[in-house]
């Protein structure tokens, strides 16, 4: 049984990679960041998720320098229109920061697979969500690591980048996600998900292709 670090945000996408990784029977690490996101009830379900699959979870807690309506720089965008550019619910570098964690924890581990939960499909147009950046990321990490210079270095999967979300619900379904215990809301409250934010919307899109009711809580 080889090692693979999944970064697992508590999310739909990230719950669907994990399982896949599971499916292939890696032997699983799943990382999750504590980085002052407002939607922070994710860390909660990401903990649920992998102590369902067995995984060794670890939540690592970063700074951020803000710039995001994430983190509280300006409210969360409501709505069904469509933002012009890279919205402000974009994480500066917030991908590459994580591969970078998952970088050295594979290393350390000596895993040979990452997974991350990326779409470019379905998703709200971030620019580390792009296939182009995780092949600019890979060769960097070749370059960078003992490991990469060695031959060895960890490969960098997104099972799901060119799904859309649809398949990604009935790709989770088939390998036996519990979608109920995700989150997706980037403005949730104790009474549910607010279901108007973009990942919201896509969400209960997705749902919505399949037939299916979302089984979470919305307010």
């Amino acid at each position: 049984m080889t090692k693979a670090i999944v970064l697992l945000s508590g999310g739909v996408d990230s719950a669907v990679t994990l399982a896949i990784a599971k499916a292939l029977d890696h032997e699983l690490y799943a990382l999750s960041f504590d980085y002052g996101q407002r939607h922070a009830a994710e860390l909660a379900c990401a903990t649920r998720i992998a102590g369902k699959a067995r995984a060794i979870h670890t939540i690592v807690r970063i700074s951020s320098f803000g710039g995001s309506a994430l983190l509280g720089s300006g409210p969360v965008p409501k709505g069904d229109g469509e933002c012009i550019g890279i919205p402000p619910t974009y994480v500066p570098a917030r991908n590459t920061i994580f591969l970078a964690y998952a970088l050295a924890l594979a290393e350390v581990l000596n895993a040979r697979d990452i997974f991350i939960g990326v779409n470019a499909v379905d998703y709200s147009g971030y620019p580390d969500c792009r296939p182009e950046y995780l092949a600019a990321f890979s060769a960097m990490a070749n370059l960078a690591t003992k490991a990469g210079i060695e031959g060895h270095g960890p490969g960098i999967h997104a099972p799901l980048i060119d799904m859309s979300k649809a398949d990604i619900i009935v790709c989770g379904l088939e390998c036996g996600v519990d979608f109920s215990m995700t989150c997706s809301c980037y403005d949730p409250t104790t009474a549910g998900a607010c279901g108007h934010c973009d990942s919201c919307n896509i969400r209960l899109k997705g749902f919505a292709a399949v037939g299916m009711r979302d089984p979470i809580r919305y307010r």
